[in-house]
C-alpha cells in the first residue's frame, strides 16, 4: 500500500504537465484533469480505509531513511484532509466546465486554468502528507504560486488589485515559515517533524517559545486567524466563482492543518495554548462582526470564514484528544459547507447579476432550486440542529467543558453567540435575496440594511445569464456531501477520535516515523 502515498502528489503533477501540453485541445484538458482527480480520490478513500484499520503508512522517498530525506507520512488525519479535499476539487472543477461551457472562457481560460488548479491540488496534496518541515513549505509554495495565478484570472482591475494584497501577504507569511525552519534547524539540527519533537526538549524554553511563535505566526497569517486575517474578505470575492470556492473551503485548512500538527507533535501542552483560546475568540467574534455589517454576499460570506476558523483554533487551543478530534469534524463540514455557499453564490450572481443583497429580490419564484441549495448550506453553517455544524458545535463545546475553566466556558458562550449571529446574516440573505419581491428592490427600505456596507468598488446589476445543468449539478452534489456529513456523523466523528486519540502527545508520530519505543 505505500506505493500508493506518492501517487497523491505524482497524479495531479503528471495531469497539470498534460494539460499544459494539450493546451489547444480543451475537451481534452477537461478530461485529464477530471481523470487526474478522480484518481486521487479512489487512492485517498483506500488510503483512509487502510489507515484507519489501524495500519499507517510511511514512505522513505529514494530509499533514504528518515531523518536523512524526505519522508510522506498518511495517517488519519492526512488520510482524511486528502478525501474531503478532493471532493471538494472535483465538485468546483464540475462547476467550472458548466459555467466555460456555458459563458466561454473569459473567466477561466483553459490554457492555463485546468493545469493551475492541477498544480494548486498537487501543493495542497503535498501539505497534508509532509512529514518535515520543508516539504511542508514546498507544498504552501506549490499552491501560493499557483493561487497567485488564479486569483488573477481575467486581468481586471479589481482582481489585479486583490491579488498583489494576497500576494504580499502570503510572501510575507512564506518568510516567517522560512525562517522559522532555519531557526529550527539551527537549534535542532533537523526538520523532520518528528525528529524535531524529540529533540525539541533540549533547548532552552525562551527559544521553544521563539520557534512555537514564529510557526504560529507564519501558519496563523495562511489560517486567517485573528489579527491576522485583515487580508482575507478583501482577496477572495474577486476571484472567479470557482476560484473564490476552492479558495474559501481550503486554502485556509492547510494553515489550520499546519497548527494541528505543530500543536500536537512539535509542541504538545504548549503554555501558550491559553493564548491560543483567545486568538480563537476574536477570531470568532471579529469575524462574525465583520459579517453582520456586509451587504455583498460574497464578503460576507469570507467574514464567516474567519469567524470559523476561531471554532477550529478552540478545539486545538484545548489541548486534548476530545478537542482535536472536534476540530478535525468541523474543519472537514466548514470546507464541504463553505465551498458550497460559494458555489450557491455563484449560482445567485448568475441568476441576479449581482451578490449585493440591496439590488436582489424574488429570487425564490425565479430560481427555486438556487434557493434550496443556497438555504440548506445556511441552515449548516448557522449550526441548526440535525446538521453537521451543529454536531462540530456541540463537539467543540463539550470539549470545552471538560477543562471546566473560566476561559473555556467564556469560549463555549462566545461560540453559541457567533452562531446565532452566523444564522442571522445567512438569513438575512435569504429574506432580502430570495424572500422579497423583484418589484420591491428599487424603493425597499429596511432597517435590515441601515448598517450594512457595500464591497468596495460595487457594480451596478449587470446582464443575468442562464445557469448550466452543471453548475447546478455541481452544487447539489456538495449539499448533498454536506447532508452525508450529517447521516454519517457516527462513522465520520469515530475517524476524527481516533485520529485525536492518535495527536495526543508526539509518540504516535514519533513511533510511526522512527519505530516503537523511539520516544522513550
Amino acid at each position: 500500500m505505500t506505493a500508493l502515498v506518492p501517487l497523491v502528489v505524482l497524479l495531479p503533477l503528471i495531469g497539470a504537465a498534460a494539460a499544459l501540453i494539450l493546451a489547444k485541445r480543451p475537451r481534452l484538458q477537461r478530461l485529464v484533469t477530471l481523470v487526474a482527480l478522480v484518481g486521487v480520490l479512489i487512492v485517498g478513500i483506500v488510503l483512509l480505509i487502510v489507515v484507519d484499520g489501524g495500519s499507517p503508512l510511511v514512505v522513505e522517498v529514494g530509499g533514504w531513511e528518515a531523518p536523512w530525506g524526505i519522508v510522506l507520512v498518511v495517517d488519519r488525519l492526512s488520510a482524511l484532509m486528502v478525501v474531503v479535499s478532493v471532493i471538494v476539487l472535483l465538485a468546483v472543477l464540475l462547476f467550472s466546465f458548466g459555467q466555460g461551457l456555458a459563458d466561454g472562457h473569459d473567466e477561466t481560460p483553459v490554457s492555463i486554468y485546468y493545469p493551475t488548479y492541477l498544480i494548486l491540488a498537487t501543493g495542497v496534496f503535498n501539505a497534508f502528507i509532509a512529514g518535515d518541515l520543508f516539504n511542508l513549505y514546498v507544498g504552501f509554495e506549490i499552491l501560493l504560486v499557483s493561487s497567485y495565478v488564479l486569483i488573477t484570472l481575467g486581468g481586471t482591475e479589481a482582481r489585479i488589485r486583490a491579488g498583489v494584497t494576497y500576494i504580499v501577504v502570503s510572501l510575507v507569511s512564506s518568510m516567517f515559515f522560512l525562517a522559522s525552519i532555519a531557526m529550527i534547524y539551527g537549534a535542532v539540527g533537523t526538520v523532520n517533524i518528528a525528529q524535531i519533537s524529540q529533540r525539541m526538549a533540549e533547548i532552552p524554553v525562551d527559544v521553544q517559545i521563539l520557534l512555537h511563535v514564529m510557526l504560529l505566526v507564519g501558519f496563523g497569517i495562511k489560517a486567517a486567524v485573528f489579527p491576522l486575517s485583515f487580508w482575507l474578505p478583501d482577496s477572495y470575492p474577486t476571484a472567479p466563482a470557482p476560484v473564490t470556492a476552492v479558495f474559501a473551503g481550503l486554502l485556509t485548512k492547510v494553515g489550520v492543518y499546519s497548527i494541528i500538527r505543530t500543536e500536537t507533535v512539535i509542541f504538545p501542552g504548549s503554555e501558550l495554548n491559553p493564548y491560543l483560546m483567545v486568538l480563537a475568540l476574536l477570531t470568532m467574534v471579529v469575524g462574525v462582526l465583520g459579517a453582520v455589517a456586509q451587504a455583498d454576499i460574497k464578503r460576507m460570506l469570507s467574514f464567516t470564514l474567519v469567524s470559523h476558523i476561531g471554532y477550529m483554533i478552540l478545539g486545538v487551543a484545548l489541548g486534548t484528544a476530545a478537542g482535536t478530534a472536534a476540530a478535525i469534524y468541523y474543519i472537514v463540514h466548514h470546507i464541504v459547507v463553505q465551498t458550497t455557499l460559494f458555489l450557491a453564490t455563484g449560482l445567485i450572481e448568475r441568476q441576479g447579476g449581482t451578490t449585493s443583497i440591496s439590488k436582489l429580490g424574488g429570487l425564490l419564484a425565479a430560481a427555486p432550486a438556487i434557493g434550496i441549495l443556497f438555504f440548506i448550506p445556511a441552515l449548516n453553517l448557522g449550526g441548526i440542529p440535525p446538521f453537521s455544524g451543529f454536531v462540530g458545535k456541540l463537539a467543540l463545546f463539550e470539549a470545552a467543558a471538560e477543562q471546566g475553566t473560566v476561559l473555556s466556558y467564556t469560549l463555549i458562550a462566545a461560540g453559541a453567540l457567533v452562531s446565532l449571529l452566523t444564522l442571522y446574516a445567512l438569513i438575512r440573505v435569504w429574506n432580502m435575496a430570495f424572500w422579497r419581491p423583484a418589484a420591491d428592490v428599487a424603493d425597499y427600505e429596511s432597517d435590515l440594511l441601515a448598517n450594512v456596507s457595500e464591497a468596495p468598488n460595487e457594480k451596478a446589476v449587470v446582464e443575468t445569464r442562464t445557469t448550466p445543468k452543471l453548475m447546478i449539478a455541481a452544487t447539489g452534489g456538495m449539499v448533498a456531501v454536506s447532508l452525508a456529513l450529517t447521516i454519517f456523523a457516527g462513522p465520520l466523528y469515530g475517524i476524527a477520535a481516533r485520529a485525536g486519540e492518535n495527536l495526543e502527545g508526539p509518540g504516535f508520530y514519533v513511533d510511526l516515523i522512527f519505530g516503537e519505543g523511539s520516544n522513550d
